[in-house]
C-alpha cells in the first residue's frame, strides 16, 4: 500500500477502488482514481468534467485547491480549520458543561473538524469545572477502537504524535500549564491533555489536530467574545448558559463569529440536518442545510412568451 492510502480510513481505499467501474466516462474514472491514489491530484482540480469540487482538510491545501479552481472559473466547497470553542458563563449547568467538554475534546482522539479545542470559563465557574474535567480526564479508557470499553482510540500516525507533542512543548514554552496529560503513551496513543491557559498564547491561533484543550478564564461577556474570535478559523462555537441575554448576545452580530453557534450543547455532534460550515479560514463552504444544495446547481434564468406579439424595450419599433 502506497503513502497515502497508509492514512485514508479503509472507507475511503474502498470507494477509490469502486470509481473507475461506475458507468462515467472512463477518462473520468481515471481522473479520479489519479487524483486520490497516484499523486495526480492536480488532475482533479484542473478537470472541465468537474463544475463543482468539494473539499475537506487544512486551510493550507484549502486555499491550493480554491485557486486552482477558481483559475478555470468552477466553484470551490471549502471545508477546512476548525479551532472551536466554548464559552461558559457563571449560571451554565456544570453537568451539561462536564459531558458536552468530555464529548467535544476527547471523542475521536481530537480528530474532528468540530473538536472542541478552547475551553473560556467565567472565574466563578472556573475552578469547580477544571477540577471535574481534571478527574473525568483520569478516567479516560485510551486502547483499541473497537473494544466497547473503550473511550478514546489513537492518532492516525506517529507523525501526528509527533506534532502534539511538539504543540506540548511550545505550550510550556509560551507559559502554559499543563493539567492533565501531554504524554505519548505508545504507538500513535497519546493522553488526553488539559492546558490552563492565557490568552495571549500564540498557539491558542492553531489547530493542532489531537486532544489538547486550552482551558483560559474570563470576567466579562465581552472579554470572553473578543478572545473567542480573535482567530483564524470559524467553524463552530457553544455558549452554556442560562440567560437568556447571555445566549442572544452570543448568536448576534456581536456574538460568535463561526458559521456554527450552539446553546448549552457541544460544537460537536449537533450539526447533522444544519448548513455544516465555517467562516473566515475555515473556507465558508456549506454541506447539509438549507441553502446546501444551491452550491451543487447551476442556476437559471428563463423568460417564456406563448404570444403572437414581442414587444421591445424603449419603444423601437421595426416596419417589415
Amino acid at each position: 500500500m502506497d503513502g497515502v492510502r497508509q492514512n485514508q480510513p479503509f472507507a475511503d481505499v474502498v470507494t477509490w477502488d469502486l470509481l473507475p467501474r461506475i458507468d462515467l466516462d472512463s477518462t473520468r474514472g481515471r481522473l479520479l482514481a489519479a487524483g486520490a491514489l497516484g499523486g495526480a491530484a492536480l488532475a482533479l482540480l484542473t478537470a472541465g468534467f468537474a463544475a463543482a469540487l468539494l473539499f475537506t482538510g487544512s486551510t493550507e491545501v484549502g486555499r491550493h485547491v480554491s485557486e486552482v479552481v477558481a483559475r478555470r472559473l468552477g466553484r470551490s466547497i471549502l471545508e477546512l480549520g476548525g479551532n472551536n470553542g466554548i464559552v461558559v458563563m457563571d449560571d451554565a449547568n456544570p453537568d451539561l458543561v462536564l459531558r458536552a467538554v468530555l464529548f467535544g475534546a476527547v471523542g475521536t482522539a481530537g480528530q474532528r473538524c468540530t473538536t472542541t479545542r478552547r475551553l473560556f470559563l467565567q472565574r466563578g465557574i472556573a475552578p469547580g469545572i477544571r477540577e471535574a474535567l481534571v478527574r473525568a480526564y483520569g478516567q479516560v479508557r485510551i486502547g483499541h477502537p473497537l473494544d466497547e470499553r473503550t473511550i478514546m482510540g489513537p492518532l492516525i500516525n506517529l507523525r501526528a504524535v509527533d506534532d502534539m507533542l511538539e504543540g506540548v512543548r511550545r505550550i510550556r514554552e509560551q507559559g502554559g500549564e499543563i493539567l492533565f496529560g501531554g504524554e505519548a503513551v505508545a504507538g500513535c496513543y497519546v493522553q488526553p491533555t488539559l492546558v490552563r491557559a492565557h490568552p495571549g498564547m500564540p498557539i491558542l491561533k492553531e489547530e493542532i489536530f489531537a486532544p489538547i484543550l486550552y482551558l483560559v478564564e474570563f470576567d466579562t461577556l465581552d472579554e470572553a467574545l473578543h478572545w473567542h474570535n480573535d482567530v483564524p478559523q470559524g467553524l463552530s462555537s457553544a455558549m452554556f448558559t442560562s440567560s437568556l441575554i447571555s445566549a442572544e448576545t452570543f448568536l448576534s452580530h456581536r456574538g460568535s463569529d463561526c458559521g456554527i453557534a450552539n446553546i448549552n450543547i457541544g460544537t460537536s455532534g449537533a450539526e447533522i440536518g444544519g448548513a455544516f460550515g465555517g467562516e473566515k479560514d475555515t473556507g465558508g463552504g456549506r454541506e447539509s442545510g438549507s441553502d446546501s444544495w444551491k452550491a451543487y446547481m447551476r442556476r437559471q434564468t428563463n423568460t417564456l412568451n406563448w404570444s403572437s406579439q414581442l414587444p421591445l424595450a424603449q419603444g423601437i419599433e421595426f416596419k417589415l
